[in-house]
């Protein structure tokens, strides 16, 4: 229930009133203290810390939704923002606007999340196009995409453990 809440969902409507309210501002807490510890230092994309506060902000959503996070050079965040929401089923991305804003904050590196409102975490042949024309572009500029992580239900798949992104953010092959 607070993961969905997390995630922009409200909470249940049985828990209206003042029940409601405490497990609102509980899950406001919880979140604010996991992304603290996520967000802290150097982001690394297989970092616990990191990919809890991921779980808990997006797993639950209804649409899914783009979350980038930009990166200076020692690895450390300069912005965490939205940059799409689609359907259930998908999000339309802009590899031009993910790139303009990485330009705009003058960000380093990368890091894509988004999430299967499914509850699937596998990458989808769009998801793994999308990802291979934002790494390309971002190449190009000496930008580099660390990962992209899908987040589920149930829990996560990382596209860098999976070979799909390589070293310095080059695009792997599909398994």
């Amino acid at each position: 229930m607070l993961a969905a809440a997390a995630a922009g969902d409200r909470v249940p409507s049985r828990c209206n009133g003042p029940a409601g309210a405490f497990l609102g501002v509980l899950q406001q807490a919880f979140t604010h203290a996991l992304r603290r510890q996520a967000l802290a230092g150097p982001i690394i994309a297989d970092s616990d810390a990191l990919l809890d506060y991921l779980h808990l902000r997006l797993a639950h959503g209804r649409v899914e939704q783009l979350l980038v996070l930009f990166l200076d050079a020692a690895n450390r965040l300069l912005a965490e923002e939205p940059i799409g929401a689609g359907s259930a089923s998908g999000v339309v991305v802009d590899p031009r606007q993910v790139l303009q804003r990485a330009l705009e904050l003058g960000a380093s590196g990368m890091i894509l999340v988004h999430n299967h409102p499914s509850g699937s975490t596998r990458p989808s042949a769009a998801d793994i196009h999308t990802t291979r024309r934002v790494v390309e572009a971002a190449r190009a500029l000496e930008i580099s995409v660390h990962d992209h992580v899908i987040v589920g239900a149930t829990g996560w798949t990382s596209f860098r453990a999976m070979g799909l992104i390589g070293e310095g953010g080059a695009a792997g092959d599909a398994p």
